[in-house]
């Protein structure tokens, strides 16, 4: 792994005061989200990792700013917070993740309007209480789910007119969409009791459950077991259709991508074999080895294209 310093010097970024500022979201996505920290360090280009770190702190950090209170009290705090971005970008901020993303969108040609979309589309999230049908679900990966992924991934997407921005797009669109699902159904034990489930109301109503449901059947009960295996098979096509996504982006950058979609078959994998128990296990989680195995493999791929 390319030392972090270096990685800094590689992608230009010479000020002290920027390099302590990428360090502090370094230090954050490392806490947060070690995995995919890992994966964007071993197999991106150097020149890359502030960048990536730098977008995915920010997103973080805004979605911690919304995620809390009630509805009012997180559109105000969006509004404030996207004021503060906005000036950030113009003027400056005493925020070091502000002070990094500003930075990120002066080296990244299509940031800024990355980061206007994902700020677009988070009144989407400070207005969420749940979805009824799969079109509420459907129109919250859009707006909300897929902008946030794309703060990264227009990193390195095909530039637009290249012929494959397009089928890029909606590759990340299918992405994320699985992975939203995966999501919600590996946090299903918390959100029923915080009554936050973000599987859409009327799926539950095809195996005869309701939200409070969740809380107190057995995670035997069929109905469960039937739900968990129906929302696992939708995310599960939604892979299928984002594994050409690899095929449209640079060879730099292919490790990385088909990492991505391996980690959410694995988690997904490790769902489906849980089933209705994810109602009584704290994490499910997909196999360590396994895990380790897919990292190990495409680490050696994105090793071997720098040593050409």
């Amino acid at each position: 792994m390319t030392r972090w310093s270096a990685a800094l010097t590689h992608a230009g970024i010479r000020s002290p005061q920027l390099r302590e500022d990428y360090d502090a979201q370094r230090r954050l996505v490392r806490r947060f989200d070690r995995h995919a920290y890992l994966a964007a360090r071993l197999l991106l280009p150097s020149r890359f990792h502030p960048l990536v770190v730098a977008a995915v702190a920010f997103m973080h950090h805004t979605d911690e700013l919304i995620d809390s209170g009630d509805v009012n009290t997180r559109q105000e705090t969006l509004r404030s917070w996207s004021h503060q971005v906005t000036e950030a970008l113009h003027q400056g901020s005493d925020k070091s993740v502000l002070r990094a993303l500003a930075d990120t969108v002066r080296r990244s040609q299509h940031m800024a309007d990355r980061v206007r979309d994902f700020l677009d589309g988070a009144t989407v999230e400070a207005a969420w209480t749940g979805f009824r049908t799969e079109d509420d679900f459907q129109a919250y990966v859009r707006r909300y789910s897929l902008p946030a992924l794309m703060l990264t991934a227009s990193l390195f997407a095909p530039p637009p007119g290249s012929g494959r921005d397009a089928p890029f797009h909606q590759g990340c669109l299918k992405l994320i969409e699985a992975w939203q699902r995966i999501d919600h159904l590996a946090d299903l034990r918390e959100d029923a009791e915080n009554d936050k489930i973000g599987i859409p109301l009327l799926s539950l109503a095809e195996y005869g459950l309701k939200p409070e449901d969740l809380r107190r059947r057995p995670s035997a009960d069929p109905a469960v077991s039937l739900l968990v295996r129906a929302q696992a098979d939708l995310a599960g096509h939604a892979l299928g259709e984002c594994r050409t996504l690899p095929d449209l982006v640079e060879d730099e950058f292919r490790p990385f991508v088909r990492t991505l979609i391996s980690m959410q078959e694995l988690r997904l994998e490790a769902l489906r074999r849980a089933g209705g128990a994810v109602l009584e296990e704290d994490e499910v989680r997909p196999s360590a080895v396994a895990a380790v195995r897919v990292l190990a493999r495409q680490t050696a791929v994105a090793w071997r294209m720098r040593r050409r």
